[in-house]
């Protein structure tokens, strides 16, 4: 499925996520700059918080408001990721979203049987395309 929106038309997106469960892990993919972490600041906000949202770039996860957590994995080697404790933190209720959750994590996913949603951004224009696979 894709989706062609504008940001300030990214409420629509986030009721989606937020209406299909109560729950979830997102690995999110895209560009630098793509919006990824827009569309987290965007969900946390549609879920009526006003936490401030950044990227987690320097620890494993930001949590904001009630059951959103936030995670970062650019840098980081699947390896230190475990070591952390990130399949534990994914055992948390709520909704989990995964900037650069990328092949290597489907899979681990995958082994372990964690459901998840993968979910590219690509910048066309003046539009970002999301694609759920």
């Amino acid at each position: 499925m894709v989706i062609k929106l504008q940001e300030e038309e990214l409420d629509r997106l986030c009721e989606s996520i937020s209406l299909k469960e109560n729950k979830g892990i997102y690995l999110i993919e895209g560009n630098l700059g793509s919006g990824k972490t827009t569309l987290v600041k965007h969900f946390v906000k549609f879920l009526g918080s006003e936490t401030f949202v950044t990227s987690p770039t320097y620890v494993l996860c930001n949590c904001y408001g009630d059951k959103i957590y936030h995670y970062d994995i650019y840098q980081k080697k699947l390896a230190e990721l475990m070591a952390l404790g990130i399949l534990e933190e994914f055992e948390k209720e709520g909704w989990h979203f995964v900037e650069w959750g990328g092949e290597e994590m489907a899979r681990l996913l995958d082994k372990v049987g964690i459901a998840y949603k993968r979910l590219s951004i690509s910048l066309v224009g003046d539009f970002r395309e999301y694609t759920f696979k």
